[in-house]
């Protein structure tokens, strides 16, 4: 995709290879500066500048974030102002970006009347994430939060720099190391410009904002360390202080402890922190502390007792909130975090080798029941197309009701629809790159989804909304798989490995290393306790997860291992292959059983039928083709229009499949009887 450089433009994307924006009719920049990918809006900063994802290909694709100047503004001083802010702006991102939790700038120029800086993208998830994902701050974890984020802010304000705009969407959890890092520096001012703004607007956020900076535009350390308070108490008690600032002002500050539940098993240490959190919050600038050094001095003491009540929580450890509508907060984030993404250039280099059809993979399904293609006498009975994505779709599942289907795609969305009305109910967005696999627990309450980008992420299947991501893969993510009692996820990626994560905590658990070659395809057996997996090295492994220990490889295959299904007595295992084959193998002796030869190009997906004699498969020539598995016979095939199939998959109560490939983008569900 392509993203347009007007900052007017409401609908910047582009797909690749156009010339002017479909939206604004404005040239499009394949490559700002020569070497800068703009890839998506990040956010609009109120009217005077507009953030982009971008990628630097002059250093392998790496990600970047790209500020635009873009003020709205016509008065001469009003304007002058701004490109001034925004000089400055680059001049205190590389006077800072030093320290480790600011984010370094690594460019600053003009390009077609437009001034750009560019910066470190910081991987990660901000603070109001967290809270929206339900995790739960206590004494313990505010003491936590604090200690991390206090140095900060004394070197910042010790280079004579503030912030303005401290708040949860501009702390960032690092993920490489759990370290807050400070974001959104285009608020802050040198502590000798204490003048107000001429630009129309204060600077800052509602609820977050000092008096002294709201009425008169002026700004000290101790208005950083308001905002802080403010932040604090956004997350002891998941109540955005904007809210209440617009019902009651700066009145809400005497009775802020009213909102807050103490989860501490200490009093001294609950009363300890009200005085530290009421003096961060005084308005009057005076009695409220003065440098952050005062604060990290009163901390040792709250410290020494939640030392003593053991009440300390490890960020392993914290527990989310039940995820209810009711506790999940509303307001914007300024800075979606994806992970990197999967270039285009590696794309490229892999359509060259013949093998793009492999990172397009619909992985497993344990499929119930396989009935026969009904009569074509009724409109009911015919198959219909599910339409909305954009790209191929690489994975189809169904929920264990069959009532809904998730589809994933490379346009970088999940989609899902629901089949009685045949309607998209959710279209869910976060992933940075293609979408390879999705997957539906057991339970049918979550959707797990993974791709190019390296990350796992977990939504819910009711409200769509993202309540969890998993990130240690160092190339994409090709398959995913839940266990059958639905608390261990599994994933394969190009980076040869395979992870086990636990559901409950989002911990990974384990890393199955063997594989020469990348990982395709894995799958569960029915019991859980063995697992298969497939590879581009023409073999697949299958695991014992109580020991993590190979039980044995199979080797047969000409070509690279595309998808593997375990059958529902956990006895032999089906593999398809890019050879156009699909094996049966033997779990007990390691044996091919049958080889079974039909399909004339690559098998992407192959399925066994529950409570049937039969598999099913899917392939890029364009046919869907069932097989009985006791005698190695094809049964029949089923036609698809055109475009490769990368997954199939059939309702639990066997009434539909559905298969999702090339073919002008779309899912076709073929209703089925006996």
């Amino acid at each position: 995709m392509l993203c347009c450089l007007n900052p007017d433009c409401s609908m910047p994307q582009n797909p690749d290879g156009k010339t002017y924006c479909q939206c604004c009719n404005t040239p499009l920049i394949p490559l700002l500066r020569g070497h800068y990918r703009i890839i998506k809006v990040l956010s609009d900063e109120g009217g005077f500048s507009r953030t982009y994802l971008s990628e630097d290909i002059d250093k392998l694709n790496e990600l970047c974030v790209v500020k635009q100047f873009a003020p709205k503004v016509q008065e001469t001083s009003a304007m002058n102002k701004a490109v001034e802010l925004f000089k400055k702006e680059a001049q205190r991102l590389q006077y800072l970006g030093e320290h480790d939790q600011i984010p370094a700038l690594l460019a600053y120029f003009e390009e077609n009347n437009y001034l750009f800086l560019v910066q470190q993208f910081i991987n990660g998830d901000n603070i109001l994430q967290e809270l929206r994902q339900g995790v739960v701050y206590n004494e313990s974890k505010i003491v936590e939060f604090l200690s991390d984020l206090l140095p900060v802010l004394k070197y910042i304000h010790e280079r004579g720099v503030i912030h303005r705009d401290i708040k949860p969407q501009n702390i960032i959890r690092r993920h490489s190391d759990g370290k807050l890092v400070l974001i959104d520096f285009g608020a802050a001012k040198q502590l000798t410009a204490t003048m107000q703004t001429q630009l129309g607007t204060t600077i800052g956020s509602l609820g977050y904002t000092p008096i002294e900076q709201m009425q008169f535009g002026k700004a000290y350390p101790a208005s950083d360390l308001f905002s802080l308070g403010a932040t604090c108490f956004h997350l002891l008690t998941g109540i955005s202080p904007s809210k209440l600032w617009i019902k009651q002002g700066y009145g809400w500050i005497d009775t802020w402890p009213q909102y807050w539940q103490t989860s501490g098993s200490d009093k001294n240490a609950s009363e300890s922190l009200v005085k530290i959190l009421n003096k961060l919050l005084e308005t009057d600038t005076q009695k409220r502390y003065q440098s952050a050094d005062e604060v990290i001095h009163d901390l040792i003491d709250l410290r020494s007792l939640l030392a003593k009540s053991k009440t300390t929580i490890p960020n392993s450890a914290i527990l989310p909130r039940a995820w209810t509508p009711s506790t999940l907060l509303s307001a914007p984030t300024t800075q979606k975090q994806p992970t990197e993404l999967f270039n285009g250039k590696f794309k490229q280099q892999l359509l060259i080798n013949t093998v793009i059809v492999l990172l397009a993979l619909g992985g497993i399904r344990y499929l119930y029941t396989f009935p026969q293609p009904v009569s074509k006498s009724s409109d009911s009975t015919q198959p219909y197309t599910l339409k909305g994505h954009s790209s191929d779709v690489n994975s189809v599942a169904f929920s264990p009701d069959g009532q809904f289907l998730a589809s994933g795609s490379d346009d970088k969305t999940i989609k899902v629809w629901n089949l009685k009305t045949r309607e998209k109910i959710h279209t869910l967005k976060g992933h940075s790159g293609w979408i390879w696999a999705v997957a539906i627990a057991p339970d049918g309450k979550t959707l797990a989804s993974a791709g190019a980008d390296k990350t796992i992420k977990l939504w819910n299947l009711t409200t769509g909304e993202q309540i969890r991501h998993f990130q240690g893969h160092s190339q994409g993510v090709a398959s995913i798989a839940f266990s059958p009692d639905g608390k261990t996820l599994a994933s394969g990626s190009l980076d040869k490995t395979i992870k086990l994560w636990n559901l409950t905590t989002g911990k990974e658990i384990r890393t199955l290393t063997g594989h020469s070659s990348e990982v395709a395809t894995i799958a569960f057996s029915p019991d859980g306790k063995t697992l298969a997996s497939g590879s581009w090295d023409k073999t697949i492994k299958v695991w014992n997860l109580a020991t993590s220990k190979e039980i044995r490889t199979l080797k047969g295959h000409s070509d690279l291992v595309i998808s593997v299904a375990f059958s529902p007595d956990g006895k032999m295992l089906a593999s398809g292959s890019k050879d156009k084959t699909i094996r049966l193998w033997n779990l007990a002796t390691g044996e091919t059983i049958h080889t079974l030869k039909g399909h004339s190009d690559k098998v992407n997906s192959v399925a066994y039928v529950r409570n049937h004699p039969a598999i099913v498969s899917g392939s890029n020539d364009n046919t869907i083709k069932q097989w009985n598995p006791t005698t190695g016979e094809m049964i029949r095939t089923l036609k698809r229009d055109s475009g490769y199939i990368y997954s199939v998959a059939i309702s639990p109560d066997g009434r539909n499949l559905a298969s999702g490939g090339s073919a002008e983008n779309i899912i076709k569900v073929w209703p089925m009887s006996w």
